[in-house]
């Protein structure tokens, strides 16, 4: 790799709406048997040719770009992204709505817990609902199979424990 290429990571997603927060959150809670950490978050996304771009801005002024690109399917889906951490959200964003145009702006109070090589998230999106998200994160060495295999596990346990989306 040179120096100018950046080696992009990869995970496995799968959303669901839900619609009973506290229950999900408890079940989550009960799995993951640690405290979940709180982020308010606003994503600006940007007009692009390819995959996805976004601004994605905390509530103590830092931010992340995060580029993707995923499929637009139901079900599990393969995720290759990048990101950079901001210091200066509010003149990058300006920068950006100048070059690309924004397409979208998302508002979210996110709960984020980990759960071995994933992280969960139940998300209150503004004007939206509530989501649950698995994000499994593969190693070099893994396949989007393995990322499937290990999400359905972590539903498996979920729904052993009586939760339901």
């Amino acid at each position: 790799m040179t120096m100018c290429q950046k080696k992009t990571a990869r995970n496995v997603e799968i959303k669901a709406k839900i619609h009973d927060i506290n229950a999900v959150t408890e079940k989550v809670s009960e799995v993951c048997k640690m405290e979940m950490e709180v982020i308010e978050q606003c994503d600006t996304f940007f007009k692009t040719e390819n995959g996805r771009l976004k601004l994605r801005e905390f509530k103590d002024g830092s931010g992340e770009l995060i580029y993707y690109d995923r499929p637009d399917v139901d079900g599990p889906k393969l995720s290759s992204y990048s990101k950079s951490s901001v210091t200066d959200t509010t003149s990058l964003k300006s920068v950006l709505e100048m070059a690309l145009g924004v397409k979208g702006l998302v508002k979210k109070k996110r709960m984020l817990w980990h759960y071995n090589q994933t992280r969960i998230h139940i998300d209150e999106v503004e004007d939206l609902g509530n989501f649950l998200e698995l994000e499994v994160v593969l190693n070099d060495n893994q396949t989007p199979e393995d990322g499937t295999h290990a999400a359905q596990e972590l539903l498996d346990v979920l729904v052993i424990l009586g939760l339901s989306l």
